[in-house]
């Protein structure tokens, strides 16, 4: 299973890929729910001081992460925290969040024991470029915390 982009690669302004193993069965639902249960106090004041910055320039606030029962399953169109759910399946979610400066994709691919994550963005103005500057250089150690959520998530899972 390919990882799905915003745009065409050669168009991207950021792209990143983690993975992790995963020793029992896991859905990319399960995966993200998983990920984002045990959100550490740094990217939470993050997330705010992001809200709070960004509020001046009319972007909405997306509030972090909140923890969701993976038995609920959301229809393409709804909302997973500030993300718009594009595409699910047990192998496959695929998260945007678009406004006038930015376009986010997020491709959560479960592929036999492993999990990959991918995330592409690409900018449409100099707010987009300026924003994505520290962004871009937190978003890997961001998401290899997350992926440890998963390890602690369940018994038999492993960090790749």
């Amino acid at each position: 299973m390919s990882a799905q982009l915003v745009a065409a690669q050669a168009d991207l302004d950021f792209l990143h890929s983690a993975s992790v193993k995963l020793t029992a069965p896991m859905t990319a639902l399960q995966a993200y729910c998983a990920m984002t249960s045990n959100i550490p106090g740094w990217l939470a004041r993050a997330f705010r001081i992001r809200d709070f910055i960004s509020r001046r320039f009319n972007v909405a606030d997306i509030h972090g992460f909140s923890p969701r029962d993976p038995g609920h399953v959301p229809a393409v169109g709804e909302h997973l925290d500030f993300f718009t759910v594009e595409a699910i399946s047990d192998h496959q979610l695929v998260l945007t969040s678009r406004d006038t400066h930015l376009a986010v994709m997020v491709c959560m691919d479960v592929e036999g024991q492993r999990l990959k994550v991918t995330t592409s963005v690409r900018c449409f103005n100099a707010f987009g470029r300026l924003y994505m500057l520290p962004v871009g250089l937190a978003h890997g150690s961001i998401v290899k915390r997350m992926l440890r959520n998963i390890e602690s998530s369940g018994p038999g899972r492993q960090a790749a």
